[in-house]
């Protein structure tokens, strides 16, 4: 049977910001497009992957979808380096070269089926105040650009005075054809007072393009939350909409910036109650968790939520290479209980898959979803983990999945956990042990010392490190993991700083 794990895209991918659409009978996944190695936000083209509704382990690769040189704002500009940053893209684990035409950046998008029951895909060209539209007969074929969002007299929304920054737009088509679109970011902190910012919701009229209402203010920001139970979880950014049992879901990433939260109302446009964090890419706040306490490098996340075959999930990014430009999708089961609360799902190496992994066979490395030192983990950023901290990146550069890449399988790039120092843990959640004689871990650099190997539990065995080498190499050792699901854990003691590839368990 096969199994899926997060990231759920091939590990070479970096597409944050997921929003998750079912059309027909498969789930489809948009987001911005991350380079690996970047120096900004979102530098790719989009693309999309889907997967049958059917069976979320097998997610298809279906190409580009929409050029950020498509938008008519971003033809004919030159490329250019980033000002005043000498070093700047090799400080980020990138190359230092021009950054090419159409040099403004995609930010989060997303989709919806209009009347005429063509795609409508919603999106912004990084801080340019303008919400682009493109539209395609297909949910995952070329899209076209279509127009700006517009006033009833034609001025593009964001261009009038007194308009807001357009942000992370949403769209949501209502079961009666009305049609909503959420736009807006507000400030993080109480000092930054956000000039210009604030979230906002208008509706459309059928041509998908033109504001049948005006923009009206719609999240409280952390200078309005006092007394209204948003407190500590405010809205930052990313509005994403979905209607679940009558209910109105208003999904966004707090001012937190690592969770995604969710308020509920019963009407698409206002009345929103705070209903809590639905995932914290550290597991910040489940079980009481604080943010120094984060079992994974914190940074922005953003995503929606979407149903499969009864079961909702929350589709999230985290974050890898020491930057926040570098983000990969990953996704959890979500539940809901009798009153319509959404408890918040924890951090897993599973994610979509049926149930745990199986205690067998070989893994990835980079599906660990616990990665700190010394029970410790900070903001993904080179100065702030410096080489004080693991992390997770890949050997080769930036790379799409063309099928003439996908032929020759030894030039894919390959993830990989780099600088394994003394005192790093990494966790796996959740894998179903049937009996278990030795582990094998994948690993290369020079260092010696010890992995320990233990579960939520139990100590289960050690495996000798003494290597010096560029080239990856199997350590193995015999490891008692009692049967059942259970959490595997690798804590490294001893000199040096290991890289890992894979692990394969021994039956």
């Amino acid at each position: 049977m096969r199994q899926i794990y997060n990231p759920y895209m091939p590990t070479f991918e970096y597409v944050p910001d997921g929003e998750p659409h079912v059309f027909g009978d498969r789930i489809y996944l948009y987001g911005s497009h991350d380079r690996f190695g970047g120096v900004e936000f979102c530098l790719n083209d989009y693309i999309c992957y889907s997967a049958p509704v059917t069976d979320l382990t097998d997610w298809r690769y279906e190409g580009v979808i929409y050029r950020k040189d498509q938008d008519p704002r971003n033809q004919d500009i030159p490329g250019d380096t980033p000002p005043n940053k000498p070093g700047f893209m090799m400080d980020m684990g990138g190359e230092d070269s021009l950054n090419p035409p159409g040099i403004h950046a995609m930010w989060a998008p997303d989709v919806a089926q209009g009347p005429d029951g063509r795609f409508y895909l919603y999106y912004c060209l990084d801080y340019l105040n303008r919400i682009g539209v493109a539209v395609c007969h297909t949910p995952a074929g070329k899209y076209e650009f279509l127009g700006f969002v517009r006033h009833e007299d034609g001025v593009p929304l964001g261009d009038r005075e007194g308009d807001l920054l357009q942000f992370d737009p949403g769209i949501f088509v209502d079961e009666d054809g009305e049609i909503y679109l959420y736009s807006g970011n507000a400030p993080m902190r109480p000092e930054h007072r956000g000039e210009g910012q604030g979230s906002q919701v208008m509706t459309l009229r059928q041509d998908m393009l033109t504001l049948k209402t005006d923009p009206k203010p719609l999240m409280p920001n952390i200078h309005e939350s006092s007394g209204t139970g948003y407190e500590g979880h405010e809205f930052f950014e990313a509005s994403s909409i979905r209607k679940i049992n009558g209910k109105y879901y208003f999904v966004y990433s707090s001012v937190q910036s690592h969770e995604l939260c969710y308020a509920v109302s019963d009407k698409p446009d206002e009345g929103y109650q705070f209903g809590g964090t639905l995932v914290d890419i550290g597991d910040v706040f489940l079980n009481g968790r604080t943010a120094e306490e984060a079992v994974n490098c914190l940074g922005n996340t953003h995503g929606g939520i979407e149903c499969c075959e009864g079961q909702w999930y929350v589709f999230y990014h985290r974050q890898t290479n020491r930057t926040q430009y570098s983000r990969q999708g990953c996704a959890e089961k979500i539940y809901f209980d009798q009153t319509g609360h959404i408890a918040q799902a924890e951090v897993t190496s599973c994610g979509l898959n049926r149930g745990p992994l199986a205690g067998r066979g070989t893994y990835p490395a980079a599906i660990c979803c616990h990665l700190t030192r010394e029970g410790k983990a900070v903001f993904s950023h080179p100065k702030g983990m410096k080489l004080d901290y693991p992390y997770l990146t890949q050997d080769r550069k930036d790379a799409e999945p063309t099928p003439e890449l996908l032929a020759e399988e030894e030039k894919l790039p390959i993830q990989y956990i780099r600088n394994i120092v003394n005192g790093t843990r990494i966790g796996y959640k959740y894998f179903n042990f049937q009996g278990m004689k030795a582990l094998n871990l994948n690993c290369r650099g020079k260092a010696k010392g010890k992995f320990t190997v233990k579960t939520e539990t139990d100590t289960c065995g050690e495996i000798p490190v003494d290597i010096d080498t560029p080239e990856w190499r199997e350590l193995q050792a015999p490891v008692q993991i009692p049967g059942g699901v259970h959490t595997l854990y690798l804590e490294y003691s001893g000199e040096g700083a290991p890289d890992m590839v894979s692990f394969t368990f021994w039956v």
